[in-house]
């Protein structure tokens, strides 16, 4: 991997408004490949849109938006998807009529046919054989060698997500963005969920830009974080800088406080509210 591939996704001074509405102002950041980022915020800080403005769906007021060294700022997401960005949605955005293995397969094929449509057509057998091999590493990684031939409609939400996360990586993309992957999932689907994203940065150096309210999560498996609010950034570091800001406190909670236990001991509501 180059110096430049490295380089992941970059904002620069983004701006996003609708109206006289600013969602996201002046935002910058870096999401390198080989690192897991979290972007956090309360309801309404501006991550959904700035995963919008990351992957095409918006296109900024001002500022711009970086991937792999180069600007594509104005390029939609096809273009953006071509170049090694892939995501997911808050909605899974999964065929329910087919079956889990040609969903995924749907992740690598894609990646195949890049500028040329016909390519979903007609595929040489050398391709054929890279994607069969694609596919049953991604099933492999997430676990669901077991449902393969299963339609994904029938699946339970927590199996539907890693089946969109596993063609993400069937994919081969280089960046990937996730919002809310641990939605409706369990606390054991979520641990496994983490392990699989952190095993895919340490191994094969993805770049991974994670948006998520589950904070057991976000501070486990994140090597940096960005904290919006009201659209603006108010803090960036690591977990453990963000565990211990009272800027990032107060945005989530109106204010610092601690409360009675009970037994005389104080007890930190950040802690007891799952800001960890």
């Amino acid at each position: 991997m180059t110096e430049q591939e490295r380089q992941g996704l970059e904002l620069s001074g983004l701006t996003v408004t609708f109206g006289g509405l600013v969602a996201v102002n002046g935002l910058s950041l870096s999401a390198p490949c080989g690192r897991l980022t979290g972007l956090i915020g309360p309801n309404g800080a501006g991550k959904t849109t700035t995963f919008n403005a990351c992957s095409g769906l918006e296109r900024p007021s001002a500022g711009h938006v970086s991937l792999f060294g180069d600007d594509v700022t104005h390029l939609g997401p096809a273009a953006r998807s071509r170049r090694g960005l892939s995501r997911t949605y808050q909605r899974m955005e999964l065929f329910d009529s087919l079956s889990v293995r040609d969903n995924v397969a749907l992740g690598r094929e894609a990646g195949l046919a890049g500028k040329n449509p016909f390519r979903h057509l007609w595929a040489s057998p050398k391709e054929r054989v890279d994607t069969a091999t694609r596919v049953d590493d991604a099933l492999a990684r997430c676990g669901l060698e077991d449902v393969a031939a299963e339609l994904v409609g029938a699946l339970s939400t927590g199996r539907r997500r890693l089946v969109e996360l596993a063609r993400v990586i069937a994919s081969g993309s280089r960046m990937v963005l996730l919002d809310e992957p641990s939605s409706g999932l369990d606390s054991t689907e979520t641990r496994r969920f983490g392990e699989i994203v952190r095993n895919l940065v340490a191994n094969e150096g993805t770049g991974i830009l994670l948006v998520e309210h589950d904070m057991e999560l976000v501070m486990s498996v994140c090597d940096y974080l960005y904290v919006l609010d009201f659209g603006t950034l108010i803090f960036d570091g690591t977990p453990t800088d963000v565990h211990n800001s009272e800027i990032v406190r107060a945005a989530y909670l109106g204010e610092l406080a601690t409360h009675d236990a009970g037994d005389g001991e104080a007890v930190d509501v950040a802690a007891s509210t799952g800001v960890s």
